[in-house]
């Protein structure tokens, strides 16, 4: 591949880098990845990628950057940078606005300042979906590491495996230079809803953030700023490539991390030219399309599966997190010891959209909701929809966030850093003020779940809840461990469901679907 315009005829040289890190366990076997994009055509110039041994996801982070920024450099050292990356800490401790405290932290960032000269490097924070090339290499590091081999750019399928130029266009990442991310920007805004857990760098790390962002409500869907120990092993070596495609054989690529979903507003249309009551008719086709995708899916949540017949129909819970509140777009902390909140215009429209895509369903026979004015509002709606009544249930309430109600994360971190870090580390730690733990989220949670499942025992039930309660019902079904609470993403308004079976048996058999908000 050709390289951009030289500084030899007049212009300054401009790279784009996309750089992420991942580890499995926080600390755990780790591995970074790092490409140097043209920012003209988006074609990668240098690929990087290297297992790092037992390191924390911060650390695989900070030697993902600094290997792209030294292989920007090996390009041509005069030229001007900028950095697009995943790890919302990375991008605000490189930019200034957040401080760096973490020992480990500092002198990669520091080493990362040298690579270039002041003012000739920007960073932007990137949803993950946008950064799929760094991230496909940081697994192939990974992976490479555990079969006791080295990384090698002529194995690589990082490029054709996410479209390489092509699938950056298409999914709309920006390869020129965007503006920095503003302070305060909110890691997981705009990050695909639906985003299937268990297949990139990300899902196999352990959590890096508290809030769920664009959220405020709960642990985060994509989380960032977990500093951990650096338990840095040996590596097991390296490899850089420019012209990272070159010599690879077309096809044969795995697919993408995430499902491909349908582009809003698509459904149901048509091209052309239509004849008179055509747009009668195609809103008739759309109506009676989404009605039938809405019965398939209600008949795949509320089917028995593969239990033996003489256990019965399980207790379905169909799991709905509530509609957007004022709070939710400025990202605060918003629990049971709060303001609590009503739904604001855009929460009472995705309400009266679920409840419309529930009731075309057709299976839901009771609705349970928490107790706080969001989850009762939201439910209300959906029932009104249904002809059903509406049952409070005490269990079913957010997690209380004591003093830091109505902060964001940064505030938080800026007001109480201690007993900040101190949650992230422990499910037994406390909110600041005495807030509710995680663990004793989930004793409530569970005892929630066992009064419901016998009083709904074979029965499809709607529980209107919040992000760490839905979140705790499907990690307690999965048997995942309490920091699988950080690597799930759950959007407002979306449904999610678990089927419980007589033998104690639980299979979760939807999660954060949020189609019928488009």
């Amino acid at each position: 591949m050709t390289d951009p315009v030289a500084g030899s005829q007049g212009r300054v040289r401009e790279f784009v880098v996309e750089a992420d890190g991942g580890s499995r366990g926080n600390p755990g076997p780790a591995g970074y990845g790092a490409v140097v994009l043209d920012p003209a055509t988006g074609e990668s110039l240098v690929e990087a990628a290297e297992y790092l041994g037992v390191v924390t996801n911060n650390v695989a982070e900070y030697r993902g950057l600094l290997a792209g920024l030294r292989a920007a450099r090996e390009l041509d050292p005069d030229a001007v940078v900028h950095v697009r990356m995943d790890s919302k800490l990375v991008v605000e401790q490189m930019s200034g606005r957040w401080k760096i405290k973490h020992p480990d932290m500092k002198p990669l960032a520091a080493e990362a300042a040298r690579v270039f000269p002041p003012g000739r490097v920007t960073y932007e924070w990137i949803p993950r979906a946008s950064n799929k090339h760094a991230d496909r290499l940081a697994n192939e590091a990974m992976d490479a590491g555990a079969r006791g081999e080295t990384w090698s750019p002529s194995g690589s399928t990082a490029e054709l495996d996410t479209g390489g130029a092509a699938g950056r266009t298409a999914r709309g990442s920006r390869t020129g230079r965007p503006t920095a991310a503003p302070a305060g920007a909110a890691e997981g805004a705009g990050v695909a809803a639906g985003a299937v857990p268990g297949t990139g760098a990300r899902d196999a790390a352990a959590p890096r953030a508290a809030v769920d962002p664009g959220t405020g409500d709960g642990p985060a869907g994509t989380p960032t700023g977990v500093a951990g120990r650096a338990d840095a092993v040996a590596s097991a070596g390296s490899a850089v490539t420019r012209g990272a495609a070159a010599g690879r054989a077309a096809g044969g690529g795995r697919s993408g991390d995430e499902p491909a979903v349908a582009p809003a507003g698509t459904e149901g249309g048509g091209g052309g030219k239509a004849a008179p009551g055509g747009a009668v008719a195609g809103e008739h086709l759309g109506q009676a399309a989404r009605t039938g995708a809405d019965v398939r899916a209600a008949k795949a949540v509320a089917s028995p599966g593969w239990g033996p017949p003489d256990m019965g129909a399980p207790a379905t819970f169909v799991l709905l997190r509530h509609g957007e509140t004022p709070l939710t777009p400025q990202k605060r902390f918003s629990g049971s010891g709060g303001s609590d909140p009503s739904l604001s215009s855009v929460g009472r429209e995705q309400a009266e959209r679920v409840a419309a895509s529930l009731a075309r369903r057709g299976t839901i026979e009771a609705v349970v909701a928490s107790p706080l004015a969001r989850t009762r509002e939201t439910a209300g709606v959906v029932a009104a929809r249904l002809g059903l009544e509406v049952a409070v249930d005490e269990g079913l309430r957010e997690t209380d966030f004591g003093a830091w109600e109505g902060l964001t994360f940064g505030e938080v971190r800026d007001r109480y850093p201690e007993d900040l870090d101190a949650w992230l580390a422990s499910p037994d730690a406390e909110p600041t003020g005495g807030g509710e733990s995680f663990a004793a989220t989930g004793v409530r949670v569970a005892a929630a779940r066992d009064r419901l499942v016998a009083a709904y025992a074979g029965r499809t039930v709607l529980l209107v809840s919040h992000v760490t309660p839905i979140k705790t019902f499907l990690r307690l079904a999965l048997g995942a461990p309490p920091e699988s609470l950080f690597r799930m993403e759950l959007s407002a308004a979306s449904l999610s469901a678990v089927a419980y079976y007589a033998d104690g048996g639980a299979s979760v058999r939807l999660f954060n679907e949020t189609s019928h908000l488009r």
